[in-house]
This record gives C-alpha cells, structure tokens and sequence, in this order.
C-alpha cells in the first residue's frame, strides 16, 4: 500500500500516476488563473509517431489548402469533451484511416500554456490505410515510408526530430512508459519534483508545500504576455522565486514524469508532474539544501531507500520526457 503525505505522492508521480489537483501554491501576480477551455483559450494538440519492424514511418498528405500536397505526420487539435488518447485515436483514423493505441508520451512542445502539442509514439491496431481515392478534407492519402527517406515535401521539419526519438526509443527506452491519467483539473499547472542532491553523501531532498497537508508544490501556469513569452518554464521559476534566493542557483527543469487531463465536461486543464533539479551555482561541497524563505515550503529529505534509488536514476539518466519550444 502506498505511503501517505510527500513519501506517497512522490511514489505515485515517479510511477507515471495522477494526483488530484484541489489548489495550487503560486500563481501569477494580479491574475487569478481561469479555468481553461478548449477553443476559447487554450489550443492542445497531439500527434502520433508509427515505426513499423521495415523502420518505416506512417506519414499523411496534407489536404489543407495552406500546405496542400505536403507531408507530415498524423496531428490535429484535441476538441472539447475529448481526452488526450480519444483526440489522438481520431485524428489517426481521419487522417490515416487506422485504429490505434498509444505505446508512450514521446514528448511535450509548448509555446507557453496556450499552445501544448503532445508527440506520443504509438502503434496501430486494425483499419485500412487511407488510400488517393478516399481524399477528403482530413487528408490526402497515407502511407509507410523508410525512416531515412520520408515522403517531401515535408510540411515542416520539426517531425524529423520527432521521428528519431521514437526510433532511439525503440532501440532503447529512456524514460517508462508514459501515458496520460485521466484527472480533471480546471487550470494549466505543473506539480513539481523540485530536488536538491548531495553529491558527497548521494542524499536527495525534494521541495514540499506545507500550506494544508505536506504535499509536492503545484504552480499555476498564467496567461499574461510575460507567461506567454517564457513559457511554462516561468511558472516554476516563479514558485521558486517564492521560496528561494535564486541569484546564486542553478535551476534546470529536466522534462515529464507524467501527466493528467480529462475533459469530459470538466474544464480542460492539464498538470504536468515535472523534475526539477536545484544546486548552487559555485563548486564546492554543499551537502544540504539552500535555506527556504517563509513557512509555506520546507525540504524533505528521501529517507525511503526505493524512492531515493528511482529518483536518482531518473535524475543520472534523464529518464523523463523532454519539453520543448
């Protein structure tokens, strides 16, 4: 049975689960987060990596008149009362006329948290690959392609780098397998793995909300033109700021242990459960934390030995799903 309080959530978040989202500890100053919809004002977006045993690639061609002609891979925009993996399963069957599952979040590409494309790599399960003369507005046509030589003209080239991950995760899988928890949750917002190692002792720390029960701090993501600007990256820099003197951190966001979302005539907010990593910016040997400002955070020494062993390979291997944008 899972521990209660940090120790818990913390198991649950390294195993890939969802926590329910009831607060949040930051949020942007002079702006109470929204609770987000779908074409009002958030756009999410997914989009489905195929590698077949020939390593060839499932690619669609563009129907739209903006790149008619043009290749790409399966994508679209999720629609209101979807989750991520129904938005996912129906853009592949309108565009490539095939059924599908998703294998794992492949990675994340944001361009703040008004815009967020999920790359997942997945495999299919039943349908027909659409053909020339089933051309509608969804797409052209489908078809396999050698990874190495993929159908042009490309649409764009931010597939090709997608298209090598799914390959390097076939080979070898970085991270387990990622896929997403259906939760609701009202805003964007990030709960933070938030750690501090000492590299002597091989002793970790992880940063607690202690407003309420002790819990992993979650930050609301705003919509401000700054928040816009930066990107999400911001709203966690921003709790930190809250609790830390920065000046003299370094502070690196490593990518995804997991995340949640439901839709379903909730809201259509998401919470990625991101690894961050806190140190001091001098070498030196530093074998405790940097001093928490205020009462609202404390650290929290890993004292369960399964948990600090998964968090420090998750930390050397960077086994976690890249952000991008």
């Amino acid at each position: 049975m899972a521990s209660e309080g940090p120790a818990g959530e913390l198991e649950a978040v390294l195993g890939g689960q969802g926590l329910r989202v009831q607060s949040w500890d930051s949020e942007p100053a002079g702006e109470l987060p929204a609770p987000v919809r779908l074409r009002r004002n958030v756009c999410y977006v997914v989009l489905a990596v195929f590698l077949n045993e020939q390593d060839e690639v499932l690619m669609i061609q563009e129907a739209k008149k903006e790149c008619y002609g043009s290749w790409y891979l399966p994508a679209g925009r999720m629609e209101p009362g979807e989750t991520i993996v129904e938005a996912l399963q129906r853009e592949v069957k309108e565009e490539a006329g095939l059924h599908c599952e998703p294998l794992t979040l492949l990675s994340v590409e944001e361009r703040g948290p008004s815009w967020i494309r999920f790359a997942f790599l997945a495999q299919p399960t039943g349908g027909v690959l659409k053909t020339s003369k089933e051309a509608d507005a969804e797409s052209l046509q489908a078809g396999w392609y050698p990874r190495t030589s993929l159908a042009t003209p490309l649409r764009a080239h931010d597939i090709l780098h997608l298209v090598e991950l799914a390959a390097q995760y076939r080979h070898q899988a970085r991270h387990p397998r990622i896929l997403p928890q259906e939760l609701p949750c009202s805003v964007v917002c990030q709960r933070l793995v938030a750690t501090f190692t000492s590299v002597a002792t091989q002793t970790v720390w992880v940063l607690v909300g202690t407003v309420g029960a002790p819990h992993l701090p979650i930050t609301a993501c705003g919509f401000t033109p700054m928040e816009q600007r930066g990107g999400i990256n911001i709203a966690i820099l921003r709790l930190l700021q809250e609790c830390l003197t920065l000046h003299h951190l370094a502070v690196e966001t490593k990518g995804l242990l997991g995340l949640q979302h439901l839709g379903k005539g909730h809201t259509d907010g998401i919470c990625l459960n991101v690894l961050v990593t806190v140190a001091f910016r001098n070498p030196g040997i530093q074998n405790e934390p940097p001093e928490v400002r205020g009462e609202n955070f404390v650290w929290w020494k890993v004292m369960e030995e399964d948990l600090q062993s998964q968090l420090l390979q998750r930390l050397q291997e960077s086994s976690v799903v890249p952000v991008n944008r």
